[in-house]
Parts: structure tokens; sequence; C-alpha cells
């Protein structure tokens, strides 16, 4: 019986982690310093998650920062939303903008394009400094 419990108690700690690591990102590059920098884990809330939707990708905000498929680059960006729109088909676009980069992003995003968004308490970002050096280690980053 114990032994069952014990097996019970290491798949429960391995799911845990499992969902923690999902809803962390270690940031690659320096284009949103000095907010976080290139080795920060930031804390997301994703759009889709095991069928959840965590956050609605149609219901941001400028201000929040988010991660997302860019059209320009090969890998997820994450950056700011610095406008909220419309284009001309009445479909909802955002722009984005690294804090530390001096030019919008070359495109706009669309919801479809949003795969999460930091968590935030009032206007402090979730971020956990430097853990994410060996990631990027690694990865060869």
């Amino acid at each position: 019986m114990s032994s069952t419990r014990e097996i019970i108690s290491y798949i429960a700690i391995i799911l845990i982690g499992v969902i923690i690591a999902q809803h962390m990102n270690v940031v690659v590059s320096g284009s949103m310093e000095p907010v976080f920098y290139r080795g920060d884990v930031v804390v997301i809330e994703k759009t889709s998650f095991l069928g959840l939707q965590e956050v609605n990708p149609n219901n941001l905000n400028v201000g929040n920062v988010v991660i997302y498929k860019a059209t320009w680059f090969n890998e997820p960006v994450i950056h700011r939303i610095i406008y909220k729109g419309y284009d001309s088909n009445g479909e909802l676009y955002y722009i984005t903008k690294g804090d530390h980069n001096s030019v919008q992003d070359p495109a706009a995003v669309y919801p479809e394009q949003v795969e999460a968004k930091v968590v935030t308490t009032g206007s402090s970002l979730w971020i956990i400094p430097k853990v994410g050096y060996i990631t990027l280690w690694i990865r060869g980053l």
C-alpha cells in the first residue's frame, strides 16, 4: 500500500512539474530590456493549454506583453502591445514592439498568432531572473 502511494506521489510531482514548465518561457534576446533580460524566465498564461483558454487573444490591451508567432521571424517573439486596432476588413490586430527597440515590429499581429501573455500583478510582470541561462547554454543560444 505504501509503495502505491509513493508511486502516485511521484506521478503527481512529475505532472505538476510539467504543467509549471509549460507556463514558463526563457527570454532569448535583449529586445525587452530593462524590463527583463536574456536568460530571465517569464511566467505566462497560454491561449490554448490542454484545450483550455487561459487568456483570450481577442481581449488583450495596450501594455500587455505577449508571445506570438511572427510572420517576419522564425521563432516566437515576446514583445509589448503598443497599439490595438482594426484592419480594413474589420479584423482586430495588434502592433508590438520590444521596449529596447527603437521601432515597432515589421508586421501586425492578429489574435490567432498570439500564443501567450506574460502574467502580471498590477503593472509588474512575473519574472524569475537569470534562471533560464542553463536552457540558453543547452540550446546553444
